[in-house]
């Protein structure tokens, strides 16, 4: 759990996307953002980078097909212009997938560097990405000590029961085929400001965690540790999400190649690309767009949101059987921080728990604000919790470079 320091801790995130990258300058004592921003559509023909400073936004356009390394070069100069570099202690960079190699942060060195490298493998446009982003920094923050934090590290305590697959065994201990789940920054942290919030040790604390934006996946939180997570060995796996189909019969392949003749690619694309609500609604893949259609009586859009909350409520209720008590649903990411619209959907289908929602207070918790929104008598609470991953990587950077 994130605490304070007297002396100032600033961290450069960063999280380095296919064709894009986040970046923020975090103090790793409260979570504060001194500077953040987006560089996006790099490669492309019109890349740019939008930064915050000091309440400001501004825009800076790149040249044409100017990638991560010159992205990065723009942000050290950012960065310098600001006087700003010479309070940092580290980059932190968020990478997606750490395989069986890492169950924690780690300062990055060679033998990492190729560890995450045999991971990528298992989630190419993640980790391939994540790969660049870091020799990319490392080549323009000469110096600096860079730490990698891996979304798959907070789902390593799960045991083998959870995290097998019904397959020949051989394919887990030579190939690593196993669920890994994704999410594990965002899941650790609202677990532990949902224990603060209800003043209760996390340690002895049952929480079932449902991060919910473009990308969404459950987590059971037993004791403070992941005991299983709706994603699997890549992000597609589990609910219903922006693009992506989750669960599907994987006898859908044979289908598709034999009588509709789809390669792989294909089929890669369309169940990450173009499923999910976007699939459903044929609309959008943004929630506030279905919601709006719904609410105009538009009847894909209503099947998909009615889709979105059944599956999410029915891997919720599933997860009584790991867990056995429950103290709380966290809500987390842009969806669930959001929309009260799909919280009270699945809270009402989740009455059996013993669960009910406060309407006044489901709709008080959105834009930022965190909050219980259910009723003051319900045997398990239902909380809003906005999720700040970025302190998260600030902080187990701070605490590694602490440790050199």
């Amino acid at each position: 759990m994130p605490t304070s320091s007297p002396k100032s801790q600033h961290v450069l995130v960063l999280n380095s996307g296919s064709s894009s990258l986040k970046f923020a300058i975090i103090d790793a004592n409260d979570g504060h953002e001194i500077i953040s921003g987006l560089a996006e559509r790099l490669g492309d023909k019109a890349p740019s980078i939008k930064y915050k400073f000091n309440g400001t936004k501004t825009v800076i356009d790149l040249a044409a097909n100017q990638a991560h390394a010159e992205a990065i070069n723009t942000l050290v100069s950012l960065i310098k212009d600001h006087n700003l570099d010479d309070q940092l202690i580290a980059v932190g960079h968020r990478v997606v997938h750490g395989g069986e190699h890492f169950t924690q942060s780690v300062l990055i060195d060679e033998k990492v560097i190729a560890g995450i490298t045999q991971s990528a493998t298992l989630a190419p446009l993640h980790g391939h990405a994540n790969l660049l982003g870091i020799s990319s920094a490392q080549a323009s923050f000469e110096g600096l000590p860079q730490v990698a934090v891996f979304d798959t590290a907070f789902h390593q305590t799960m045991n083998e029961v959870a995290f097998l697959y019904a397959l020949p065994y051989k394919l887990y201990t030579e190939f690593g085929v196993r669920r890994y789940g994704f999410h594990g920054t965002s899941h650790f942290y609202v677990a532990g400001q949902t224990a603060k919030l209800l003043e209760q040790p996390i340690e002895q604390s049952n929480f079932i965690s449902a991060h919910l934006g473009n990308g969404c996946s459950v987590c059971a939180i037993k004791n403070g540790k992941s005991v299983d997570t709706s994603m699997g060995l890549t992000p597609l796996e589990g609910l219903i999400m922006g693009t992506r189909s989750g669960d599907i019969d994987p006898g859908l392949f044979n289908f598709l190649t034999t009588q509709l003749n789809y390669t792989a690619q294909q089929i890669d694309n369309l169940l990450n690309q173009k499923s999910g609500l976007l699939g459903i609604s044929e609309l959008s893949n943004d929630c506030r767009t279905i919601e709006e259609a719904a609410i105009a009586g538009d009847k894909k859009a209503i099947l998909a949101i009615e889709m979105f909350c059944y599956r999410l409520s029915k891997q919720i209720a599933a997860y009584m059987v790991p867990l056995q008590r429950l103290d709380a649903v966290i809500f987390t990411g842009g969806i669930g921080e959001n929309s009260d619209i799909i919280r009270e959907k699945v809270i009402t289908q989740l009455a059996f728990l013993g669960i009910n929602c406060n309407p006044q207070a489901n709709l008080n918790a959105r834009f930022g604000q965190e909050g219980v929104i259910s009723c003051k008598n319900s045997h398990v609470k239902a909380v809003v919790m906005p999720t700040n991953e970025e302190w998260v990587i600030a902080l187990d950077a701070a605490n590694i470079v602490k440790e050199l």
